[in-house]
């Protein structure tokens, strides 16, 4: 294009061009090249690429929450998720953490992942970070999604409400695209791995390769569970060395 380099990214045949604003004409994308993103970025681009990047999850995010908010699937168990965002997104998507549902008092009052409305950090939200510390990680960096977007008001509703998001779910994933998802609790486990397994337990801590994705089903950090430290933290002892091939 006149000599001027533009970069732009195709995302399953679909042109995404965040910066086409910057010109004063209309651009012809016929002859564009494919290009190693590796081959180009020096320091500078390297910089500007990972900035393009974030805003081009947080577009694709984006219109991925409006389908949750016009989403009248589960109208009569749920109350909607307040909040303009569904995903908390970390400093790199590296982790993706997959919760059961949101809580009551936590995300969807106080707008702050793991917090209640007075800024205190919520009982599981202190057991995940113990956890974390094993490997070296912020849960408060780290990026996080609820398998149900909405809030159920009987827990009863957590299987119907987790079939009803699957398809949201896995949208947000693949937008994402994480090296590795860890699902705590059944619910979410069960909506991400693409075979039947009878006890929780028999799934917990192994790592299964699922469409692309590695998954590691923990259990749930709620300090009203036994298993929510004492047999999470053998897991994160292991999950500490394989993180340096992840």
């Amino acid at each position: 294009m006149d000599g001027i380099s533009h970069y732009f990214n195709l995302v399953e045949d679909k042109i995404i061009d965040l910066t086409s604003i910057q010109f004063n004409h209309e651009i012809d994308y016929k002859e564009y090249q494919i290009i190693d993103r590796q081959k180009i970025l020096t320091a500078d681009t390297k910089t500007r690429y990972h900035i393009l990047k974030s805003k081009l999850i947080k577009a694709l995010l984006k219109q991925v929450d409006e389908k949750v908010y016009s989403c009248k699937s589960c109208d009569k168990l749920v109350d909607k998720f307040p909040n303009d965002e569904t995903v908390f997104l970390g400093k790199d998507q590296t982790i993706v953490l997959v919760g059961e549902a949101p809580a009551n008092n936590g995300w969807r009052k106080s707008h702050k992942l793991w917090c209640d409305i007075n800024g205190k950090v919520l009982p599981s939200g202190v057991v995940l970070q113990k956890l974390f510390d094993i490997i070296d990680r912020n849960i408060f960096e780290t990026t996080f999604l609820e398998s149900v977007k909405c809030y159920p008001l009987e827990r009863k509703n957590l299987k119907t409400c987790s079939s009803n998001c699957k398809d949201i779910m896995l949208e947000q994933l693949k937008i994402l695209n994480p090296k590795l998802i860890i699902t705590l609790g059944e619910f979410p486990t069960r909506n991400l791995l693409n075979f039947k397994f009878n006890k929780f337990a028999d799934v917990v801590g192994n790592i299964y390769e699922v469409n692309g994705y590695k998954i590691l089903p923990i259990y749930h950090p709620s300090p009203i569970s036994p298993k929510s430290y004492k047999c999470n933290a053998p897991i994160f002892e292991n999950l500490r060395d394989l993180l340096i091939d992840i």
